[in-house]
């Protein structure tokens, strides 16, 4: 489907940028990030990709620092010049845990566009026969993000440029 994709007038342009920083003085905590479903370094099951439900997997992450406002993730695809699968922002700062299939509606965040230009989960697709890693991120930032729905990844990066508290990440990968 990528592969499709790269083909078609969208192109395969990824709206990736550099990570965001924190604010000044600050040092930057360190958040756990896992999944029930995705083994640190293990591939990325079927049913969180484009050959299978492309649901979004389940996440735990531990505790933010004090003063965060709000959580962010961000699941992007390095060997594809870190092509944006999913971008959420405004995750209230207790939120520990997502679900499979997660509805943000549910709890005030937001889902920003992918590079699919959609907003929402789109799983891991790289082209046949290519393994892919995968890097999901957590952001604990110290504001919410005075952003539009379906916001681009560099939007979002750039709103979040200064605000870093703390971040974690969760590696794994995909081939068909």
């Amino acid at each position: 489907m990528l592969a499709a994709l790269c083909a078609a007038p969208l192109g395969c342009t990824s709206t990736s940028s550099t990570a965001p920083a924190s604010p000044p003085g600050v040092v930057v905590a360190q958040l756990a990030v896992t999944s029930g479903a995705i083994p640190s370094g293990g591939m990325v099951p079927v049913d969180f990709t484009c050959d299978g439900a492309n649901h979004s997997p389940p996440l735990t992450f531990s505790a933010p620092p004090r003063g965060t406002a709000s959580l962010a993730i961000v699941f992007d695809d390095p060997d594809a010049s870190g092509f944006t699968h999913w971008t959420v922002y405004n995750l209230p700062p207790e939120t520990l845990a997502l679900p499979e299939a997660v509805d943000l509606s549910a709890s005030g965040a937001v889902a920003g566009l992918n590079d699919f230009h959609r907003p929402g989960y789109a799983g891991p697709c790289p082209p046949r026969y290519e393994e892919h890693h995968y890097s999901i991120r957590v952001y604990a930032l110290d504001t919410r993000l005075d952003l539009p729905a379906e916001t681009s990844r560099a939007g979002v990066d750039a709103a979040m440029n200064g605000h870093v508290l703390a971040h974690g990440s969760l590696a794994a990968q995909f081939s068909h």
